[in-house]
């Protein structure tokens, strides 16, 4: 693929694997620190939260930086922020580390924005206008980092301890000096065109409305939807007395296949249609989350648990690449608005969920599950953005 041979992509791509290794890192080194600090479950849960947070409401901002100044230096100064804070932290004695690893939090917030931007606009004007596939394995790029990082972050805390995860900063130096040297200038638009491009916006903004909801309610539901797999998996089989063994590989089977689902998603919707693909996915989501309560404890959950992952993660990509379609000239904004607003949803339909399972079993907790897919795909035949400007069917 003529794609993955692109200078600027693959820089993008490295700094995203690099980014989100190092995110991947902030659970296990939260788990080594509960002891020596005296962290309570409670405490863990509200850094990682306020993590989640920060991150998700400062994107846009560092999306409309990335629109005035270009990708280049946003991404770049992401990847090196985010790799010093991490740094700071584990050689830093006492709770202090804890501030520090939130502040790196900010420099994954700078980094997905911009690195989002470069990658589907690489797609999109040198690559035939596939956008889509382009984000797609941008993203494929940043679940590989989530996915191997704490099996390498592991094995070292444990031999070294915290300061032994320094090594990322030494690796996250040459990221990003490529990152600076790779990725294009972007020339900054002039006033007038985005005075016009605002008021061209706002104009399509007011006839759309219905749109726009239905939209931000699918991103939305499809976040909780994912993000509830990830999180209450492990759990819905360690309360079956399994052993880690047997629900850390299923777990690895619904990352995988959400991170292939996500490939193939943005590949078909530069094909057959972005919305459409994204009505398809989720409706095929609904079958195996649905059946997830009861084939679950069977040999069945080999086959629909990567199912599930698949289809619930195939429509990622699309709808950011959707949102920047609905945001002509706004490109960085929108990719910080929709990635920070999958991560919040996603982590307040968890807490409510948690809640849901507490009182009511996680029967029920995938039952629901299933029903936000559906939902979501509902909302999603009301969409028609294909074209860049969003209209209601």
């Amino acid at each position: 693929m003529r794609l993955l041979r692109d200078r600027a992509f693959i820089a993008a791509a490295l700094a995203h694997l690099m980014v989100d290794f190092t995110n991947s890192q902030r659970s296990i080194l939260l788990a080594f620190l509960s002891v020596p600090l005296g962290l309570s479950n409670a405490l863990i849960g509200m850094i990682s939260t306020i993590y989640t947070l920060s991150a998700a409401l400062s994107q846009p901002l560092f999306g409309l930086l990335a629109d005035r100044i270009g990708p280049r230096w946003v991404a770049t100064a992401g990847v090196l922020w985010t790799a010093l804070s991490f740094s700071l932290a584990v050689i830093t004695p006492g709770r202090g580390a804890l501030v520090l690893l939130v502040l790196a939090a900010f420099g994954s917030a700078a980094f997905h924005p911009a690195g989002t931007m470069e990658a589907t606009l690489r797609g999109r004007d040198f690559f035939s206008g596939r956008d889509a596939t382009a984000a797609s394995l941008f993203f494929l790029f940043g679940q590989g980092g989530l996915s191997f990082g704490p099996a390498i972050g592991g094995p070292i805390l444990d031999r070294w301890g915290p300061p032994g995860l320094i090594i990322f900063l030494v690796l996250a130096l040459p990221v990003g000096m490529n990152t600076a040297r790779s990725l294009a200038p972007h020339a900054r638009p002039s006033v007038q065109s985005e005075a016009s491009q605002s008021a061209g916006g706002s104009s399509r903004m007011s006839a759309t409305r219905f749109t726009l909801v239905a939209f931000v309610l699918l991103v939305a539901l499809r976040s909780w939807a994912q993000m509830n797999m990830i999180t209450f998996l492990p759990k819905y089989f360690s309360d079956l007395n399994y052993r880690p063994v047997a629900y850390g590989p299923l777990t690895a089977l619904f990352m995988a296949g959400s991170a292939l689902g996500g490939v193939a998603g943005g590949w078909l919707a530069d094909i057959y249609g972005k919305t459409r693909v994204v009505v398809l996915s989720l409706l095929l989501a609904v079958l195996p989350l649905g059946l997830f309560a009861r084939l679950g404890p069977t040999p069945w959950a080999l086959l629909i648990t990567p199912l599930a992952g698949a289809f619930t993660g195939g429509p990622h990509s699309i709808l950011v690449v959707l949102a920047q379609r609905m945001m002509p000239g706004r490109v960085g904004v929108a990719s910080g608005l929709v990635l920070g607003f999958t991560f919040a949803s996603g982590a307040l339909g968890t807490f409510l969920s948690g809640m849901q399972a507490d009182a009511f079993g996680f029967g029920v907790v995938f039952q629901t599950t299933a029903l936000l897919a559906l939902i979501a795909a509902l909302l999603g035949l009301t969409l028609n953005i294909e074209g860049g400007v969003a209209r209601s069917s």
